[in-house]
């Protein structure tokens, strides 16, 4: 059996799996990770919202390209969910939001299933 956090990698990889038919050529220029939880308070100018991920855009530096990177906040996205189903479909949810911003475009456009503000 495998640990929360090892599981919690797993859906991870599924959500971006399940992107890759229609994203591959730019899923392969990003790096995605998986933190415990945020690196600092939340931001007072966004009110008491704890964030669940973090998008790093690529970078060119002397040292070398540093790519893109999607980081995930295990605690804070599992908090949110209730079941592993419900926190399936947020990792799926977040992961589009994070990849639509940083190609800016409509997360329904990534993900045509994503949900819209109906």
């Amino acid at each position: 059996s495998r640990s929360r956090g090892g599981r919690f990698d797993d859906l991870v990889l599924l959500a971006v799996s399940q992107l890759e038919p229609r994203w591959e050529d730019e899923l392969s220029a990003i790096e995605f990770a998986v933190e415990e939880i945020p690196p600092a308070e939340p931001d007072p100018d966004k009110g008491d919202l704890v964030p669940l991920a973090r998008l790093e855009h690529a970078v060119r530096t002397d040292d070398g390209d540093r790519p893109a990177r999607i980081v995930l906040y295990r605690r804070p996205l599992m908090a949110r969910a209730d079941g592993d189903e419900e926190l399936a479909e947020l990792v799926l949810d977040v992961i589009v939001e994070e990849f639509a911003h940083l190609l800016g475009v409509d997360p329904q456009t990534v993900d045509p299933s994503y949900p819209g503000d109906d």
